[in-house]
């Protein structure tokens, strides 16, 4: 049952593969040379012993990865201290979840022979034990995870994401320290929170779309610089669309939407906003007007081929541009289905 359950919680976690040579040294015995006393081997012996060393290395490595990861290396890049103590960052968890990913592929007891393996090739006391005690934790931590129970709200409910996300962190304070959740989690908790704090503000029925707008910018003003950065183009145009989205759908003023974005995003980027809207209202109102006369064309006495050739004159004359003419086939298609024409908003 506990493999069951740490099967459906793999999902969580993102994996990040980067590189690890896992070399191992073995060791060669060579034979005394007949007529010198030397114990060099002779160049044969040395590439026989070269190849030698290379296959076992080569089949070493084999052994730490399921048939899936046949095509990367082992992702261990587990830091010590001076004094060759363990020090718990995200790389930690990145090799942990490396080697239980391939749950499913092999049996749990054969993934933790396989790690006490790999980290035996590698690693000495106290680093060591240190390792196998948090890995065995961390292991206990993720089959407890699928134990966890879905709270009585709705999943619109920004509160049911922060009760999730209550449940998870007191779990992790039952197997881990501080300094441990902060090494494992420190960068994902920054994330959850600032997600959180976005549907708060965005669900706040209290704040008009201008107030969400100043609030969003100060959260977000809060971030350590590399997340700002992270997050700069993503999270900003999300907001950007739903604030509008909503001050449109309650049919809010220009001067709602100039100001919501003025709070958000600064003038500089207001005015790249608004020159948008701009085009975007001119090809509105060209294809529009195109597709009415085009309707005409289509509704007349004409033949059918004049009626394309009528079609294709209109199009020349009002869309030169290829690129154009081509998103035109879009709304053509769609408008002739009687769809929804799908200008951007």
């Amino acid at each position: 049952m506990q493999k069951k359950k740490l099967w459906l919680v793999l999902a969580i976690v993102v994996i990040i593969l980067l590189g690890f040579l896992v070399w191992l040294a073995p060791s060669a015995t060579t034979g005394s040379n007949a007529t010198s006393n030397s114990l060099t081997p002779s160049t044969q012996d040395s590439n026989s012993v070269g190849a030698a060393q290379a296959g076992l290395s080569s089949n070493l490595a084999q052994a730490f990865v399921s048939p899936s990861q046949q095509d990367t290396e082992v992702n261990c890049q587990i830091s010590l201290d001076q004094s060759q103590h363990l020090i718990v960052n995200e790389q930690t968890r990145n090799c942990f979840e490396y080697f239980i990913t391939q749950y499913g592929e092999k049996q749990l007891e054969q993934i933790k022979h396989d790690f006490a393996l790999y980290l035996q090739k590698d690693y000495q006391e106290p680093a060591l034990s240190q390792i196998l005690d948090l890995w065995n934790r961390y292991l206990d931590y993720r089959v407890q995870l699928g134990d966890l129970q879905e709270p009585n709200l709705n999943k619109q409910d920004p509160e049911y994401y922060r009760k999730v996300f209550g449940l998870i962190k007191n779990l992790r304070n039952q197997f881990f320290s501080n300094y441990e959740i902060e090494g494992l989690f420190g960068a994902e908790n920054i994330y959850h929170e600032y997600t959180l704090n976005r549907m708060s503000i965005m669900a706040d029925q209290s704040l008009s779309e201008i107030e969400k707008a100043q609030k969003l910018k100060e959260l977000f003003a809060q971030l350590p610089e590399d997340w700002r950065e992270n997050l700069k183009q993503l999270s900003k145009l999300d907001d950007l669309r739903k604030l509008t989205s909503d001050i449109k759908a309650r049919g809010g003023s220009a001067a709602e939407l100039r100001q919501m974005r003025m709070n958000l995003v600064g003038a500089e980027a207001t005015q790249r906003l608004e020159q948008l809207d701009q085009e975007r209202g001119q090809w509105k109102s060209r294809v529009n007007n195109y597709l009415a006369q085009r309707d005409q064309i289509l509704n007349s006495h004409m033949s059918e081929s004049a009626q394309q050739q009528a079609i294709a004159q209109l199009r020349q004359q009002q869309f030169k541009n290829p690129q154009e003419q081509l998103r035109l086939s879009t709304f053509e298609t769609t408008h002739d289905a009687g769809g929804k024409l799908p200008f951007a908003e």
